[in-house]
């Protein structure tokens, strides 16, 4: 009877210690800690310091920032685009640190924090190419792009074909080797791969009609974090923190209106 009970009782134990254990089937990051997918290859927004091979960047120091207001840790994994979002649906972070651009498309899949960016797109050229100079000038055109970006769907809506890329180095790249016609992208990311690689081969020909927003984007079953990553940036906007980051990495507020 005593082993019985013994061994009923260790079959209870290995149990509760499972279930504390969560099952082994779900990722992200516990209460004290904050989870972020991010490409790590996306200048000036998240890339790797080449004398420290640290992560940083805008989207990583404001996630950072947005981490220290709520206590909590934050953790970075890092991927290409198109395999962020799902590597978030997997549960392997919370959610994307990106420059991930608000859609209708998107807020009907995902939730979104309130925006830390508010900016434009423009289109690239070759610097000898006088085609373009609008954006409607790139129908027809093949455009380098990362399929599931926002700058993908603009292209396309524009007439262009689209050649799927990893990110903007690639897309430069071929778009200098005659491989493809044009790339469209956000105009801070263009302005700083222009400043920082002194690349002369390519031009910015042409701006989008459209403001872009970019925000935290989550899974809809962590809106409640979502929440609270919007309350932690309304305080960051309000105390300036925000701005200081901007001015750092752009050399102006590129954070939009107050977060609220």
């Amino acid at each position: 009877m005593r082993r019985r009970t013994l061994g009923t009782i260790s079959a209870l134990a290995l149990a509760g210690l499972l279930a504390a254990c969560g099952g082994g089937d779900t990722a992200g990051s516990t209460d004290d800690s904050l989870s972020f997918g991010t490409e790590g290859t996306y200048a000036p927004f998240s890339f790797h310091d080449e004398k420290t091979n640290q992560l940083t960047g805008y989207d990583v120091e404001v996630a950072q920032a947005v981490g220290k207001q709520l206590g909590r840790k934050v953790e970075f994994s890092e991927n290409n685009f198109d395999s962020l979002f799902a590597g978030m649906e997997a549960k392997r972070y919370d959610g994307v640190a990106n420059q991930v651009s608000i859609t209708d498309a998107r807020k009907a899949k995902y939730a979104f924090s309130t925006p830390y960016t508010v900016s434009t797109g423009v289109v690239v050229t070759r610097a000898d190419d006088t085609s373009v100079t609008s954006l409607a000038d790139i129908s027809g055109k093949t455009s380098a792009q990362s399929t599931t970006s926002n700058w993908a769907q603009t292209a396309t809506d524009a007439g262009a074909k689209v050649e799927a890329v990893e990110g903007l180095t690639q897309a430069m790249t071929l778009l200098k080797q005659g491989r493809v016609d044009v790339t469209v992208n956000d105009q801070l990311a263009v302005l700083d791969y222009l400043k920082t690689s002194g690349d002369t081969g390519v031009k910015i020909a042409a701006k989008t009609d459209d403001q872009t927003e970019q925000a935290f984007v989550f899974r809809k079953d962590e809106a409640d974090t979502a929440q609270q990553v919007s309350d932690a940036l309304a305080k960051l906007k309000a105390d300036g923190t925000l701005a200081t980051i901007s001015q750092k990495w752009f050399g102006q507020d590129v954070s939009g209106p107050a977060a609220g």
